[in-house]
């Protein structure tokens, strides 16, 4: 029997997807459950058309992002760090300063999507930020010594 799964199934597909299973595994679990409807022909149809329409709005939403990316990347992101004598940080340069100094700029990046490498004295460095799903901008980072 095919069914249309309206939730992930462990072992057995991601919502969205239109499977072959046992049906009294259809009828007595994944139905009753809310995990699946039956493929019905006008259940499909009706799959197809909402795939369509959504695979069209992931496209305007991934295209909004890679421009957003450009942006970003275009930005500079400069970080001023109290530093010692001896040339060592007092402080670690952290994700949530990029991203506070980002937002400033007038860009929500949330500090969950930075990625830093490791920063151990002033100078020049790329942090990526994560956009949207697979959309990625490499923000180019200056670390500067604070007076």
């Amino acid at each position: 029997m095919k069914i249309i799964l309206k939730k992930e199934v462990a072992h057995l597909g991601e919502a969205g997807e239109v499977v072959e299973v046992k049906t009294g595994y259809a009828l007595n679990y994944l139905v009753p459950q809310g995990y699946a409807t039956v493929a019905t022909a006008s259940a499909l149809k009706q799959h197809e058309e909402t795939l369509r329409q959504r695979a069209h709005k992931e496209a305007k939403l991934v295209a909004d992002a890679q421009a957003l990316a450009a942006k970003i990347e275009a930005a500079p992101v400069q970080l001023s760090v109290k530093v010692s004598e001896t040339g060592k940080f007092y402080g670690a340069v952290t994700s949530a300063q990029v991203a506070e100094n980002l937002c400033a700029q007038g860009f929500e990046v949330d500090k969950k999507n930075v990625t830093l490498p490791e920063i151990k004295e002033p100078g020049s460095y790329e942090a990526k930020v994560k956009v949207y799903k697979g959309v990625f901008a490499n923000a180019k980072l200056e670390v500067v010594a604070a007076e």
